[in-house]
């Protein structure tokens, strides 16, 4: 269950400031209350209840009761739920045309000659795609199993079996099989005697761009990933995936 604490930094989240959100999180407590009582249940200065209050009540969270003294009273959760809802998709929206409209030329571009770590998985899911989209001839996608292998990387890679490149698709996961059924998209299933042990998912494209991807279960990250462009450090990456894909199909 959530406490006090993990319910203010919630709503912190959401845009309310810290001072707000221990005024509302107090109110849902008390049902409704005074500025005297607020700052008793929530340790706020007594002084900052009535900023938070007021800013509260001018975002239609909380209703002021005109009375001596004065006291303040929540709206209905729903009523909550909506406005806070309404409000952070407005600011992620005007967000995000601001940056749309001082974005340069070239951040779609993937770069070349260094190593760049990206965490999370919809992160690495996006640079794969990207990569994927950006090969000329050659794609290999080691994907363990079929729950890694998001609609947009299938996608992706049909696109690129279609138009440029030969694709290749390395699994342990037979039904990935069904999946590219009626694409030009090869699919390699290791054997269940074959000693080569995944570790997480992987990419090359052209023989000199390789994403290598790990799992954590230690931490809050639940994937991590090291890319590289068109290097050196690429290229020999990229051998080192074909030798171990020859060594994977000898053992068939």
């Amino acid at each position: 269950m959530m406490n006090e604490f993990e319910a203010v930094e919630a709503l912190r989240t959401l845009g309310l400031s810290n001072y707000e959100a221990q005024v509302f999180v107090a109110l849902q407590q008390l049902g409704s209350g005074t500025t005297q009582e607020i700052s008793e249940l929530s340790e706020v200065p007594r002084s900052q209840v009535y900023g938070a209050a007021d800013d509260l009540a001018d975002k239609g969270l909380l209703e002021i009761v005109e009375a001596s003294p004065k006291a303040y009273r929540p709206v209905e959760l729903s009523t909550a739920r909506d406005l806070l809802t309404k409000r952070l998709e407005r600011e992620t929206s005007r967000a995000f045309d601001r940056l749309e409209s001082i974005q340069g030329t070239g951040t779609d571009q993937p770069a070349g000659q260094d190593v760049s770590m990206l965490r999370g998985r919809q992160p690495i899911d996006d640079r794969i795609t990207t990569l994927v989209r950006s090969a000329d001839h050659t794609v290999v996608f080691v994907s363990p199993t079929a729950d890694v292998m998001t609609p947009e990387i299938a996608d992706a890679l049909r696109e690129a079996s279609t138009n440029v490149a030969t694709v290749t698709v390395v699994t342990a996961d037979r039904s990935l099989n069904d999946l590219f059924a009626d694409d030009p998209v090869s699919v390699f299933v290791m054997a269940e005697d074959n000693p080569a042990d995944f570790a997480g998912r992987a990419l090359m494209v052209d023989d000199r761009t390789v994403l290598l991807a790990a799992e954590r279960d230690d931490a809050p990250i639940n994937e991590e990933a090291l890319w590289t462009g068109d290097s050196r450090i690429g290229r020999i990456l990229a051998a080192f995936m074909r030798s171990g894909m020859n060594s994977g199909r000898d053992r068939q």
